[in-house]
């Protein structure tokens, strides 16, 4: 079996973080983890990423609502295992289950800054200039 050449992830890896995130939303939204804190945070599920031997998945999410995004990481990460378990009934095709872990998706604090960046008065100036030398 040939090694893919680059870094990117192959189809196989996005499609099956694809089903777990699907997955491990529907565990969320069920109410199936007993936790104070989880059960009324709005948790949003941005991507998956999957090792590339399937056996690590990595949930980026985002507490929607919630200024403190660490102690619902640290929540979710403490019943990682009990999702983990959850997800067999979804995921009964694979070998092997994989090991969930959560993280903060700051995928959104990014694109505020680029935004506001796009949006500073210099990049406008910029911008403007670049139109008048167009016409």
């Amino acid at each position: 079996m040939t090694r893919p050449t680059s870094s990117a992830p192959s189809q196989r890896m996005l499609r099956v973080g694809e089903q777990v995130r699907a997955a491990i939303t529907q565990v969320l939204q069920r109410g199936e983890v007993r936790d104070d804190l989880i059960e009324r945070t709005v948790i949003s599920i941005s991507e998956v990423r999957m090792s590339p031997d399937l056996k690590i998945a990595t949930a980026f999410v985002t507490p929607l609502g919630v200024t403190d995004h660490n102690t619902v990481i640290e929540a979710l990460n403490r019943h990682a295992k009990y999702i983990r378990g959850r997800l067999g009934p979804q995921l009964r095709q694979m070998k092997y289950m994989p090991e969930v872990r959560f993280r903060d998706d700051t995928s959104f604090d990014n694109y505020k800054k680029i935004d506001a960046l796009l949006r500073s008065p210099e990049v406008s100036r910029d911008l403007e200039d670049d139109n008048d030398q167009d016409q």
